[in-house]
């Protein structure tokens, strides 16, 4: 057994010092194209492309979800050596954002934790971060709004997106939840563990259930008091010194988020692409029927519709609309092309290569 034991473990040895050869040659042939590219590190096409390819050719015993994260952690090692890269999220540490974020770049980059929304954009647009992760919809409770109006306004592109799994965990300083005086979360983990929270802990209702900027500020107040809990991520437990008393706690177990990454660069087409636009209407009868029309018409399918104010005017709207496809594949051009003849604002928002869960 022992001698067994040694041959195989002398057979990893050997793998070892092979990867690690590899990796290194690999770093070098980054860091070359990184003077090639001017200076811009990160191409989300190329790197999905680059994912897919890998999971294609994946023959096991690793998952493709193990392949995907495994990789990006290579591309991020990579990457820094072309341009290190600053990451601008909805803060503080071990928000659900700074997980997406994290997920998309991998671990060897800048975080910048941010206090809104609004900063996120704020530091990307200054240049204070290279790219941004905001919020844009959650399965169970729709539209972000905010980040649906600062992107009608932004000049920054949409360059990526990363759809998060969410799974709320209740928190606090030990694990008797009678002596729970009063809960913390975001009005959005809130609504997520509405019915678990009434059965469960039915005496936390009206005033003890106390609105937090972010999860992972709510994991913040709630460690700074003996008799206080918080809904939030596992990595805020981490972050925050609690303890998880319960796991899981969301009333839907496909709750998911969809996060985008913003800023200043086109992306090119990848093969699975998708393009995010916003507009308006004239107001005349069957205006926003005329509107999807292209669509249709060219064949392009549409994957989202969501309507806001447009601030513009009382009871006026834009819509927010995500196509499959690339806005230079040939169809989308053609739909979008018919589309700004009809339209009485057009904006693309940006094309970028599709997120998956699977992708975890």
């Amino acid at each position: 057994m022992t001698g067994q034991l040694k041959h195989l473990r002398d057979k990893i040895d050997s793998i070892d010092s092979e990867l690690l050869k590899l990796l290194s040659a690999r770093a070098d042939l980054a860091r070359e194209i990184g003077q090639v590219k001017n200076g811009i590190a990160y191409r989300p096409e190329r790197e999905a492309q680059v994912l897919a390819r890998l999971c294609e050719l994946n023959p096991g015993p690793l998952t493709n979800e193990h392949i995907v994260r495994l990789f990006t952690e290579i591309m991020s090692l990579c990457r820094s050596l072309e341009e290190p890269l600053t990451v601008a999220y909805l803060g503080p540490e071990g928000t659900f954002s700074e997980e997406a974020a994290l997920k998309r770049f991998g671990s060897v980059v800048t975080t910048l934790a941010c206090n809104s929304i609004d900063e996120v954009f704020r530091k990307v647009e200054a240049g204070k971060a290279s790219y941004g992760v905001v919020p844009v919809e959650n399965s169970t409770e729709g539209a972000v709004g905010r980040s649906l109006d600062l992107l009608l306004q932004t000049p920054l592109k949409v360059c990526g997106e990363i759809v998060l799994p969410i799974h709320q965990q209740l928190l606090a300083r030990h694990l008797d939840l009678t002596r729970i005086k009063k809960i913390y979360s975001h009005p959005q983990s809130f609504a997520q563990c509405h019915e678990w929270l009434n059965v469960n802990l039915p005496h936390l209702t009206g005033s003890a259930r106390i609105n937090a900027a972010s999860n992972a500020d709510a994991a913040r107040l709630a460690a700074q008091e003996e008799n206080a809990a918080a809904v939030a991520g596992r990595k805020a437990a981490e972050v925050f010194g609690l303890t998880i008393c319960a796991e899981n706690i969301e009333d839907d177990p496909n709750n998911t988020t969809r996060f985008l990454v913003i800023g200043g660069q086109e992306v090119a087409a990848s093969g699975r692409d998708k393009t995010s636009l916003v507009m308006s209407t004239r107001n005349r009868p069957g205006a926003i029927h005329q509107l999807l029309g292209p669509f249709a018409e060219h064949g392009v399918s549409m994957s989202r519709l969501e309507s806001r104010p447009s601030r513009a005017g009382l009871w006026e709207y834009v819509f927010f609309v995500d196509v499959d496809g690339h806005q230079q594949d040939p169809k989308v051009t053609q739909a979008l092309q018919q589309l700004r003849e009809k339209a009485a604002f057009l904006k693309v928002l940006g094309s970028y290569p599709r997120g998956s869960t699977a992708d975890r």
